[in-house]
């Protein structure tokens, strides 16, 4: 018998604040008993758990996501998420249109933003 990844869980210092970021990035909702201040938060759709914890977050990310646009450009993508509270950490973009954008979720957390399918010509 194998194992199977339930959730990836998040340590932060507000776990429904920043389920709710991580909830309008990949646009799928919070669980439908997650209130604000409760010390867990979920987003089943994507196997996300936010968990509050005392510590601050020290130093870069041993895991992080790739999320790849569906419906927008890579750079539209940078843009929507930068209203919501993102942060450019690292921009990879390169003048020929290759690359990815390292960002920041309201927490510091890193994650990269990917060319779109129809960017890659995929």
């Amino acid at each position: 018998m194998t194992s199977l990844i339930r959730h990836v869980t998040i340590d932060c210092a507000d776990a429904y604040a920043l389920a709710t970021f991580w909830s309008q990035v990949l646009d799928q909702p919070l669980h439908e008993e997650d209130r604000p201040g409760d010390p867990m938060a979920l987003i089943e759709a994507a196997g996300l758990l936010f968990i509050t914890v005392p510590d601050a977050k020290t130093g870069k990310n041993r895991v992080h996501v790739d999320l790849q646009p569906q419906d927008r450009t890579r750079d539209e993508e940078v843009e929507r998420l930068l209203a919501l509270g993102a942060t450019v950490f690292d921009d990879q973009r390169r003048p020929d249109g290759t690359g990815w954008v390292v960002m920041a979720d309201p927490e510091g957390n890193e994650f990269c933003v990917e060319r779109s399918a129809g960017e890659r010509g995929e």
